[in-house]
């Protein structure tokens, strides 16, 4: 069976517009995080799923300078768009990382990829993480069904169709003791998010290497200063997040299933 990571990405953000076009080091953010998925070992390829909106054509030119695939599908049926991509490619499980999630961490995918392949699990994350360095592990069987029963077409936050339904076998792995640190975050939404980003590369970037996740939480453990530069905006995304749509099911699609 062929896995993938499907590296969900648009350029449409409100919050801090261009965010993963942004800079650092003199490189845009989206291809910071490109070099780190290329690290990841298990899996047969690293797939870009974007829109067809015009807008997202700079992020396809990226994709085809860093050498990986491409899918442009729906503007905001994320799981459509995952379940097309993945039927164009013949692929059978993805582990999905969001555009935002700089640091996300290409062991933990090796992970979540070996535990699918051992389990047949549908849906697979970690526990304890510090946001935005959780690959999230989707079996794609689970994604068609969601697709045929879910009740809306903005899917922009979709986990729950997983974990709320009681319809897919979930499994949450434990990381490593250093690693369970949920109240750090590693995501970019908001000026406060980059401050924290070009801090952390003003002292691990290295030119043509990618610094591991131990190196990052022994940073943060040595400066604290640099954990706290966007801790305030996480109050703001969890907000963000609690009004997120909730997940709705075609009731008369689950009964005759």
């Amino acid at each position: 069976m062929k896995t993938a990571i499907f590296l969900s990405v648009r350029d449409k953000a409100t919050r801090l517009p261009g965010k993963v076009l942004m800079e650092i080091k003199g490189k845009p953010i989206i291809e910071h995080l490109i070099d780190r998925l290329k690290q990841a070992r298990v899996p047969d390829m690293v797939v870009m799923t974007t829109s067809t909106h015009p807008d997202d054509s700079r992020l396809v030119e990226i994709a085809h300078k860093n050498q990986i695939s491409v899918f442009r599908g729906s503007e905001d049926d994320k799981l459509q768009r995952y379940l097309d991509a993945a039927n164009k490619y013949d692929i059978g499980f993805i582990a999905v990382v969001d555009g935002d999630d700089i640091f996300c961490d290409p062991v933990l995918i090796d992970q979540v990829i070996d535990t699918f392949l051992r389990t047949g699990a549908d849906y697979i994350t970690c526990e304890g993480l510090p946001v935005g360095v959780t690959p999230f592990g989707v079996r794609i069987e689970a994604l068609r069904k969601v697709c045929s029963l879910k009740d809306e077409t903005d899917t922009e936050v979709w986990g729950g169709y997983f974990t709320e339904t009681g319809l897919f076998k979930t499994l949450l792995l434990e990381v490593k003791e250093r690693f369970r640190r949920p109240a750090l975050r590693m995501t970019l939404d908001y000026p406060e998010d980059f401050a924290f980003f070009e801090a952390v590369f003003g002292k691990l970037y290295r030119p043509g290497e990618v610094f591991s996740l131990d190196e990052i939480m022994e940073l943060l453990s040595r400066h604290p200063e640099i954990a706290a530069l966007n801790q305030k905006a996480q109050e703001f995304y969890d907000r963000h997040i609690q009004s997120a749509a909730p997940v709705r099911l075609k009731r008369d699609r689950l009964a005759s299933d």
